[in-house]
């Protein structure tokens, strides 16, 4: 089956027609989920990010009209903006949310001030969604589109959400009752990552083409449903090793069974260790492989390697000629929100709401 968009892809050949409209990226990081909207014909105008090098990389591969080197907290008090940010159709962040994950400490994080790993100002992680909330507060996009971690919706986290309706109401947008919770491996991304979309229309545009208002529906109807066959890691497959096993690593991976699903699997087998080598986990060549981290450790099952570059850029929808610019890309490609699966996002957008505004 062809897919909507191509997950294998090169910035030379693609083709971005800039017609659907203007799009803003905050939290910006290498551009993942600028490559997305450029993907499904957005302009993408400028971003803006804490980090400096990743500032580099997005200009190098993007770019952009503007850029904002700056804490989110500032950008989003400053009345000295461009005319042009104050007239976007497409506001988009993805706010750090290492807080929330459930890989992460959780609770015992929330309201601690973090420094990232490239060595920005320390930041309290949980209320930049907010800055970035009243970010469109100050530019009235048409639409508002914010990524976030699976784990926002479990647990404790669930009050946190409904403090983000509160917020997005107070600036002027309405949401659906519940966000979409997304899986990239069913938009045509060659990986099981599970991510939550805060997708809100301002409140104006929202009232001009209601249809129909009741007590479950809030917002205009915005249907997000997406059944591409799932792709596995052998349609991905390249069989060649830039990044080989250590000799230590090399000895666990020699213990391994069929079934075994990470090197954590093999210690507590063998050695009756737990918890050790966990990021280690195994590629099947008929799987769909696992999220990508900021610092990824799968390795293949069949071969006594990692992903090589070619599997990293194709598990994430990058494109094979991307510029990391001196960057790890396994680190960007962790960190970015697919390509693809923004595209996907993007194109629903502009069909169910932009084309009839």
């Amino acid at each position: 089956m062809k897919h909507k968009f191509n997950y294998n892809w090169t910035l030379k050949d693609a083709v971005f027609t800039k017609d659907k409209g203007k799009v803003f990226s905050c939290f910006a990081c290498g551009g993942g989920s600028t490559m997305g909207y450029k993907l499904a014909g957005f302009d993408v105008i400028g971003h803006n990010d804490i980090d400096k090098k990743m500032i580099e990389v997005y200009k190098e591969n993007h770019n952009p009209k503007f850029s904002f080197l700056e804490s989110i907290t500032t950008f989003a008090k400053r009345k000295d903006l461009p005319r042009e940010l104050y007239e976007l159709d497409i506001l988009d962040g993805s706010p750090p949310c290492s807080s929330f994950s459930m890989a992460g400490n959780r609770e015992k994080d929330w309201g601690k001030e973090k420094v990232f790993r490239e060595g920005q100002a320390e930041q309290v992680l949980d209320t930049l969604f907010f800055d970035f909330i009243d970010l469109a507060k100050e530019l009235q996009p048409k639409v508002v589109v914010a990524e976030n971690v699976a784990g926002l919706m479990m647990g404790n986290a669930k009050e946190y959400v409904k403090k983000i309706y509160i917020a997005f109401k107070e600036a002027g947008y309405e949401l659906r009752i519940e966000p979409y919770l997304l899986d990239a491996s069913t938009m045509g991304v060659p990986q099981k990552r599970r991510r939550v979309f805060f997708i809100a229309i301002r409140t104006d545009l929202s009232e001009k083409f209601m249809e129909q208002i009741d007590m479950f529906q809030i917002a205009p109807r915005l249907v997000l449903e997406f059944n591409e066959p799932k792709i596995s890691f052998s349609e991905i497959f390249k069989d060649y090793t830039d990044r080989p096993l250590s000799e230590n690593m090399k000895a666990i991976w020699d213990l391994r069974k069929k079934g075994d699903i990470s090197f954590e699997t093999i210690n507590e087998r063998e050695k009756g260790k737990k918890f050790l080598h966990f990021g280690h986990k195994f590629i099947y060549m008929n799987g769909t492989i696992n999220t990508i981290l900021g610092n990824d450790q799968c390795c293949l099952f069949d071969y006594p390697r990692y992903r090589n570059f070619n599997e990293l850029c194709s598990s994430g929808s990058y494109p094979l000629d991307y510029n990391f610019n001196g960057n790890k890309s396994d680190y960007l490609i962790g960190m970015s929100v697919p390509p693809v699966m923004t595209a996907q996002i993007a194109s629903n957008i502009y069909d169910q709401w932009l084309s009839k505004i």
